[in-house]
């Protein structure tokens, strides 16, 4: 568990650290929809990898009706990514986007 929310966090420290626009972390955490993107997805693969594919299924449309942005709950999404002005991204069952 606290990989996971070490790993969120290092995502959000990449987010600030790649956009000029951003004043500081909690600014990602709080308003920046690709990183929320990040944050579901890495929930609902827990649940795909466990074979419980309807609940990752659920969250990532939850995710892409909150976002705009739809990542496969099978996709795998390495650290670090940083996903600006995401509306209308798809990320694919079989992607594998790593560092």
């Amino acid at each position: 568990m606290f990989s996971g929310i070490k790993n969120l966090y290092l995502d959000a420290k990449n987010i600030k650290e790649k956009d000029p626009a951003t004043k500081n972390i909690l600014e990602v955490i709080f308003l920046y929809p690709g990183f929320h993107a990040l944050f579901f997805h890495r929930i609902a693969h827990t649940f795909y990898k466990i074979k419980l594919k309807f609940i990752a299924r659920l969250i990532s449309q939850i995710s892409r009706f909150i976002t705009g942005i739809e990542i496969h709950p099978g996709a795998q999404i390495g650290n670090r990514l940083f996903i600006d002005h995401g509306m209308g991204i798809v990320i694919g069952e079989t992607a594998v986007v790593r560092k």
